[in-house]
């Protein structure tokens, strides 16, 4: 077999049943030469447990990078999953977001050297959600407007993400006011850029993290391409408890100074220079 061409790096903390979901998604995409690669936040025995079941299922190999719960630290175990990555191109999502047959297929067809990519996600209804099975995701229906509106879904403009025409979402693409950013539920990279600027900043938490990482990248020269309607998953419903107000002005100073600095490393990454 070749070298694997993609490491599907997957974040979750707690949430082995949408964990499953997810980790079904993949089973059924067109491109087939990938890795998935859990970032676990420090979940319990409940997560190791059906990570387990499914790579017995499943047609691609998993990696199950973990460390002990001590809070929100995400960027962390993100790290340690960027140097685990045995790829060259690395595609960052979420344990909550179900990927459509063609969303690592998108990816690798859109990449260039110099470039990352900014995709999209369809956010679900707590009801709807609940009604994502793992037949529906081997159908693929669910990623259907027609499906979803008939299951309770909220009509809506952004259903154009789940747009099967190429023409359509190129346009969309490209007339979306929407910035392409550094979003770590749906981006992609190449590795030796997320390396070549230390990673993600380990003091930020829940709150921009991931787009202060982009910031980097774009001052390194990386330029941000906006694949929002073409590379597309569906968002799980869940709350958001992990929010405050204080982590949230603590980010916002951190990204102020990258902004302000034109920072390209940071000495919070994967390698710490200052330990």
């Amino acid at each position: 077999m070749s070298a694997i061409e993609v490491s599907v790096i997957i974040s979750t903390y707690n949430k082995p049943a949408y964990l499953e979901k997810v980790l079904w998604s993949y089973q059924f995409q067109t491109f087939k030469n990938f890795e998935v690669v859990i970032a676990d936040d420090g979940s319990t025995d409940d997560t190791k447990m059906l990570i387990k079941k499914i790579a017995k299922k499943v047609n691609y190999s998993i990696q199950h990078v973990w460390q002990p719960d001590d809070g929100f630290q995400k960027t962390k175990i993100l790290n340690k999953a960027t140097v685990a990555a045995k790829a060259k191109y690395l595609i960052y999502t979420d344990g909550d977001c179900v990927a459509r047959n063609d969303f690592i297929s998108t990816h690798i067809a859109l990449r260039h050297n110099g470039i990352a990519l900014s995709g999209g996600y369809f956010k679900l209804t707590e009801s709807v959600s609940r009604k994502i099975t793992l037949d529906v995701i081997a159908s693929q229906v669910c990623f259907s407007a027609y499906w979803l509106l008939q299951n309770g879904q909220p009509k809506s403009f952004k259903m154009n993400k789940l747009s099967a025409s190429k023409i359509k979402t190129t346009i969309l693409n490209v007339i979306t006011p929407t910035k392409a950013t550094f979003d770590g539920m749906n981006v992609s990279a190449w590795k030796q850029d997320i390396l070549a600027v230390n990673g993600f900043d380990e003091r930020m938490e829940y709150g921009g993290e991931d787009r202060e990482l982009g910031e980097r990248l774009m001052n390194y020269g990386i330029k941000f391409k906006q694949i929002r309607y073409s590379a597309v998953c569906l968002h799980l419903y869940h709350e958001r408890p992990y929010r405050r107000k204080d982590i949230l002005t603590k980010n916002k100073i951190i990204r102020a100074a990258t902004k302000k600095q034109r920072s390209v490393f940071t000495a919070y990454g994967i390698v710490k220079p200052n330990n």
